[in-house]
């Protein structure tokens, strides 16, 4: 109580969504759990706020033990890295719903954060910086299209080796949806700090996390009405991944952009003096940073030069 002025309740619900499709091939449960948990926590930091507890709903033909005990064993991990509880949730057995060996893993988050610390985009202003963070891989979007240019077109199974990227189907498309939590409320702390007459200094204006609809539908939701993004073309680098799955499935790169994050997982928009610095930190967290772009005069709207 004594640490927030005015408290505000931050809440997300998600779900792992067809990514599961490739653990229930793999047999391989233990990293869905903390995917669910890092989606969700990545959707609430961007607004600044800090996870207090998360639940989880687990819906199943028949119950399994083992599989059980794997997607827990993720949950708690992911929630321990976000320094929040699992308290509970709910898991129900509907063996006339759901297909014998599948489930449906959903999850919900409760955060908090004071009034005037809320990050929401309105502090964004011309000239301000924008800073990607490095992904992990597909993270837990764009699996619907991936499974088809993987299973339909290249006719793989889950365990074979992908010569171009040297890994297993499975190993590659069930890597861990990266957690940004802790890194952004460090970096929130340290530089948007509180004024003596009690106002917020925002040099963290802006925070996008890069999920359905990519780099061209998220950033515009934390964009002013008179701003826009131009993003570099070239300015990080894109994962092999994504180069793979472009031209084996002989995708448009605007649909590319669109449904896949690229390698960049969060976004940051942040003041042009202070640009440096925060880059400088977040390399020292063990971040992959990049300087992406710049805010202009716009319609929210993104534009790639």
């Amino acid at each position: 109580k004594n640490k927030y002025d005015e408290p505000i309740l931050v809440s997300s619900t998600d779900g792992v969504g067809t990514k599961l499709k490739i653990a229930f091939m793999a047999n391989k449960h233990n990293t869905v759990g903390e995917d669910l948990v890092a989606h969700c926590g990545n959707d609430i930091v961007v607004l600044g706020a800090e996870p207090l507890f998360f639940l989880d709903y687990l819906g199943t033909s028949k119950l399994d033990r083992h599989v059980m005990v794997q997607i827990l064993e993720g949950l708690s991990k992911g929630c321990r890295e976000i320094g929040c509880a699992l308290i509970g949730g709910e898991t129900a057995e509907m063996p006339s719903f759901y297909q014998p060996g599948e489930y449906d893993l959903v999850g919900t988050i409760v955060g908090v954060v004071d009034r005037k610390s809320i990050v929401d985009g309105s502090n964004i202003k011309h000239g301000d910086i924008i800073i990607g963070l490095g992904s992990s891989g597909l993270h837990t979007n764009g699996y619907s299209l991936a499974r088809k240019i993987l299973f339909e077109v290249c006719g793989y199974n889950v365990t074979d080796f992908i010569e171009e990227l040297k890994i297993t189907v499975c190993d590659e498309f069930l890597k861990p949806h990266r957690s940004y939590v802790k890194t952004i409320l460090r970096l929130i702390s340290e530089f948007n700090n509180i004024l003596p007459d009690g106002s917020v200094n925002f040099r963290i204006r802006g925070l996008a996390h890069i999920t359905g609809g990519g780099i061209i539908d998220n950033i515009p939701r934390i964009l002013p009405q008179n701003c826009s993004a131009l993003i570099k073309k070239g300015s990080w680098d894109i994962l092999p991944v994504f180069d793979f799955l472009q031209k084996r499935g002989n995708v448009e790169e605007s649909e590319m952009f669109r449904v896949f994050n690229m390698g960049i997982g969060m976004v940051l928009v942040v003041s042009p003096e202070d640009a440096e610095t925060i880059i400088k930190e977040l390399k020292s967290s063990g971040e992959k940073v990049y300087k992406i772009g710049v805010i202009i005069e716009g319609n929210k709207s993104v534009i790639f030069n």
